[in-house]
């Protein structure tokens, strides 16, 4: 409540990334989807977010993240999708898809 007087513009990154969950929770939604929302975030303020997702999570509310810190999916999704050119190439636990010789030549172009 300390910021609830304070113009959104003047907010920081995270904080209007916060107020967008805000707002977009208001409803009550069963499922939000979540876009390259850790986007421009520091480290401290990615593992910040990644609390509040996971307690949007926790509170019943599905959740659909397209992200490319891939840090912050793996540390909050129960389970990752890895798409290649529109297919699904891999469906599972975080690290057990990132870990996975089919992520490293997708991603990281190695072949294992």
């Amino acid at each position: 409540m300390k910021k609830a007087n304070v113009a959104a513009g003047s907010l920081t990154l995270l904080d209007r990334k916060a107020l967008e969950l805000s707002r977009a929770l208001c409803s009550s939604p069963r499922l939000i989807l979540l876009d390259e929302i850790a986007g421009g975030l520091a480290e401290h303020e990615a593992n910040e977010l990644i609390g509040i997702i996971k307690e949007i999570h926790a509170n019943g509310t599905a959740i659909i993240w397209i992200e490319h810190i891939v840090h912050a999916l793996v540390a909050a999704a129960g389970r990752l999708i890895v798409i290649n050119f529109g297919a699904k190439a891999l469906d599972g636990d975080p690290s057990e898809v990132m870990n996975s010789a089919e992520v490293k030549r997708i991603y990281m172009g190695i072949e294992v």
